[in-house]
């Protein structure tokens, strides 16, 4: 069992140093700098800015992630302390059917639903002329595909508090909300941080559904109402026809590398910050 442990970090790290040896050739011509402040994308004259890329990212997931955490917190406290078992027992299979339905379909359900309502009734109504191909497109498709992860995480998070902390609670004269706000909240703290932490890696890499509706223009985005270009949709666009040209490869490699350095430092710095919360309760 110990070998199948370090077997598992070895493959981590294997992947990240496979990674960085494919973008060595990029980064022995260009400086670190440049490729990541840059804003100007020409493959073909050697240049590979990925500024808007980045910004696109981390618009596209942080957007996802405003409008997913608030109500999958409130569905689960509900969930676990408000609704009675049949309600309970016909939610929660349905939110598990919802986590296994394919990314593609929640791409073709905002190029459906959600591109026309920007395109025809958001963007008119606050004088913006847009496509619907935005970053608000992909915030609320990557919410959507999140929403399972988050709940069902919380779910289980509640359900594991001892209920002798409500009882004791409510038996001082704490309300039913006073008992979820003030013990099982502050009780639970760092498990919701970590389901949020989890569901933001899912979001940050997620391709398909994200390459379906922010329109994949390379621009940096000013607001939500801008096209986006995600960093795991540009390596889906582009690696299949850029592997015979070195350069154009190994650049695609270092952007697959900063989506695995982004990730991993992002889980590293959520451990600690996990690690002081759990300290300082203790």
């Amino acid at each position: 069992m110990q070998a199948l442990v370090w077997f598992s970090i070895l493959v981590v790290l294997a992947i990240g140093f496979g990674l960085y040896l494919k973008s060595r050739p990029l980064l022995e011509l260009q400086p670190l700098s440049k490729l990541l402040f840059s804003s100007e994308w020409a493959p073909g004259r050697g240049n590979f800015g990925l500024f808007p890329f980045i910004m696109s990212t981390l618009w596209v997931t942080i957007t996802a992630m405003i409008i997913a955490v608030p109500p999958c917190l409130l569905c689960a406290i509900y969930l676990t302390e408000y609704a009675d078992s049949r309600v309970s027992n016909f939610v929660r299979p349905i939110i598990d059917m919802i986590a296994g339905v394919p990314s593609v379909i929640f791409g073709v359900w905002g190029i459906i639903i959600i591109i026309p309502i920007i395109r025809d009734f958001i963007g008119p109504s606050i004088g913006v002329h847009t496509s619907g191909y935005t970053v608000l497109a992909g915030g609320l498709v990557l919410a959507v595909s999140v929403f399972p992860i988050i709940i069902q995480l919380l779910v289980e998070l509640f359900k594991s508090i001892p209920v002798e902390l409500r009882e004791a609670s409510m038996a001082i004269g704490a309300t039913k909300w006073q008992t979820i706000k003030w013990v099982m909240l502050r009780k639970a703290g760092p498990g919701v941080v970590s389901a949020v932490v989890i569901a933001f890696c899912r979001a940050f890499g997620e391709t398909m559904s994200v390459i379906m509706v922010t329109g994949n223009v390379v621009m940096v985005p000013k607001s939500l109402l801008d096209p986006a270009y995600p960093l795991p949709s540009l390596i889906a666009n582009n690696y299949g026809e850029t592997m015979s040209i070195p350069i154009y490869d190994s650049a695609l490699m270092f952007v697959a590398f900063i989506l695995f350095a982004i990730v991993f430092l992002f889980n590293l710095v959520a451990r600690y910050i996990l690690h002081l919360v759990e300290k300082s309760s203790v």
